[in-house]
């Protein structure tokens, strides 16, 4: 079954106002631009066993204390105007905030939420802009940073001033050429971060190519390649990979294989790390359509938020 992003409605929270920081708002030109929505199916459902191959089974640096964590979560379902609007990428990002803060101890005002629901709209460019700033002006050197998008993806010619002729970008609400930022925009962005602990979950089409932001001690989560499309599911109410990395995989514990802990129980979700709830992710995204979710991991052994 592929799945849509779980918009826990009880969950939860208010939207965190962004207006902390002055982001420099400067579009790329490109050509050729193409923006791809995820599409809405429906399907069975995966096999449950993770398949270990990005985890090792040792635990990296610890993660600091929740003081020094800090995350920008962004899932856009409602678009500008009604063509381009999706089902669940905010019910997925409701689902990354929960795990954030009930599973990996995360402080609520260390996490700006930016959705777009049909109620909220505060996902804007300049909205995630600013937020990347928020990060900036707040982590420090040995600080945890987690950035997750969920939503549609874009890919278009030479849309930044790195060095490939194909780029990929995630969509802000606007869903407009002008508004895409790219994967070198996002790379210039985080290039100056204290901080190397850093790991990035997109969720869209063409995840696979935001590799651009790959740098020591960070984790890049993708959800599908470079070139592939991503699915939501009306049976699960989620975005497919969002659903198994982060309901199942963490929040459910079903993706923790190693006894982290030492306790001599597995299936805990405060043991799982972002390793094993990728491995688990892909085990049982279906293979539909070309969704193959990747990883580009930089950080010695496993990492636990």
């Amino acid at each position: 079954m592929l799945l849509g992003l779980l918009l826990l409605t009880s969950l939860l929270l208010s939207v965190v106002p962004v207006s902390l920081a002055y982001a420099n708002d400067n579009p790329s030109k490109t050509l050729n631009v193409e923006i791809t929505p995820k599409i809405t199916v429906k399907g069975s459902k995966g096999k449950g066993k993770p398949a270990v191959q990005a985890a090792t089974g040792v635990l990296g640096t610890p993660p600091p204390d929740p003081g020094h964590k800090w995350a920008v979560i962004i899932g856009i379902s409602d678009y500008d105007g009604t063509e381009n609007d999706i089902q669940y990428a905010d019910d997925d990002a409701l689902d990354m905030l929960e795990a954030l803060i009930e599973v990996y101890g995360y402080e609520r005002d260390h996490i700006l939420l930016l959705i777009s629901d049909y109620k909220v709209n505060n996902a804007t460019r300049k909205d995630i802009l600013n937020a990347i700033d928020w990060l900036k002006v707040n982590e420090v050197a040995g600080d945890e940073v987690v950035f997750f998008y969920s939503g549609h993806g874009a890919r278009g010619i030479k849309a930044d001033s790195d060095k490939e002729v194909i780029d990929e970008g995630i969509v802000p609400w606007e869903s407009t050429t002008e508004s895409v930022i790219w994967d070198g925009d996002l790379a210039s962005m985080f290039g100056d971060f204290d901080t190397t602990r850093i790991i990035f979950i997109f969720d869209s089409c063409y995840a696979g190519g935001m590799t651009d932001l790959k740098a020591s001690g960070r984790v890049i989560v993708m959800a599908s390649t470079e070139s592939g499309v991503s699915y939501e599911s009306s049976t699960l109410q989620h975005g497919i990979f969002t659903y198994y990395f982060v309901n199942e995989g963490m929040l459910q514990g079903k993706a923790d294989v190693y006894d982290h802990d030492k306790d001599g129980t597995l299936g805990e979700p405060f043991d799982v790390v972002v390793e094993e709830a990728f491995d688990y992710a892909k085990a049982n995204v279906p293979n539909v359509a070309s969704q193959t979710p990747t990883i580009s991991d930089s950080f010695e052994n496993d990492l636990l938020l």
